[in-house]
């Protein structure tokens, strides 16, 4: 994509994280409830997940462990906006809003311990969860990817799908997913052992060699290290198989068009698949077609003079 749409995709991001911001700080004034019509304004601190979820585990787990899952889907967010193989600018900022309202959560639970929501929709009878501008963008966000898949749905998976297996080489995209996640967990390890250490020294420092405060905060501390470092290596090992296709398939296909176009065969062509890396492969090969057009052409006129002189 062209340097302005990439802008327009990020721009949805960076305007649902600084909505939120701003309305948060706004709502942390809040002292008493404000009605307007059926929308109703009060503080509410959720130091769970969604609708206060998980809010009754250990706050180490439960605050460590759902702002890290937001920096795992900032990346993955990146990763997929690399990845796709349309350009679909809907698809695309649905996904920039999605995430925005998710960091703009994480944002809380970093800063605060705790995300601020302040609106309430409805009567005393019956009203909503008490949510945010965060929580209600991410709907949106929702909504726009629902709606570019089933609009362009036919792009992102073909009926007709010429290179149908993602091991078209495997040896080389096996190599390739072990080296990315042989990466992925020498960076874990260096985190892990970093962040362990660390944290069982400032225990220590704070209350002493106390085993059962340190089993309390330590013990969930690993578990959920462990619990994103297996999702990790399985990304990486997705993305490279993702990646290594894009190598591999190119070459394939390539080769593939090597072999009908010396066996003499006219319907030899090469159409790679979008995202693909080599694409001046393609150019290459229809370059290869006029060339050996060309030499059978020659070779048929050489071939009429012979039989002329003869």
């Amino acid at each position: 994509m062209k340097k302005r749409e990439w802008l327009i995709v990020i721009l949805p991001l960076l305007a649902t994280w600084s909505l939120d911001r701003i309305t948060k700080i706004w709502a942390t004034g809040i002292t008493q409830l404000k009605s307007y019509g059926p929308v109703h304004f009060v503080l509410h601190h959720n130091h769970g997940a969604m609708l206060g979820l998980f809010s009754d585990l250990p706050s180490v787990l439960r605050i460590v462990s759902l702002s890290t899952g937001g920096a795992f889907l900032l990346a993955t967010y990146a990763l997929i906006q690399y990845l796709l193989p349309i350009k679909s600018l809907t698809l695309r900022s649905g996904l920039s809003i999605l995430i925005g309202g998710i960091i703009g959560n994480v944002t809380d639970r970093i800063i605060w311990g705790y995300v601020v929501d302040f609106i309430v929709v409805g009567t005393p009878s019956l009203s909503s969860p008490a949510f945010n501008i965060a929580d209600a963008l991410q709907w949106v966000g929702y909504g726009l990817i629902v709606y570019a898949i089933i609009r362009e749905g036919e792009l992102l998976w073909p009926e007709n799908n010429v290179r149908k297996q993602y091991w078209v080489n495997m040896p080389f995209q096996l190599k390739y997913c072990f080296i990315l996640m042989g990466v992925g967990l020498s960076l874990t390890l260096i985190c892990s052992v970093f962040s362990y250490t660390y944290m069982r020294v400032t225990i220590q420092e704070l209350v002493g060699n106390n085993a059962f405060l340190l089993n309390k905060f330590l013990v969930p501390f690993v578990i959920t290290f462990m619990i994103i470092s297996v999702a990790f290596c399985a990304i990486l090992f997705a993305v490279g198989r993702l990646i290594s296709h894009r190598i591999a398939g190119p070459l394939y296909a390539f080769e593939r068009f090597l072999n009908q176009a010396l066996e003499g065969k006219a319907e030899a062509h090469l159409k790679l698949r979008t995202g693909d890396e080599f694409k001046h492969l393609e150019e290459l090969a229809d370059e290869i077609n006029k060339r050996l057009h060309q030499i059978k052409k020659e070779r048929t006129v050489n071939v009429i003079e012979y039989k002329e002189e003869g």
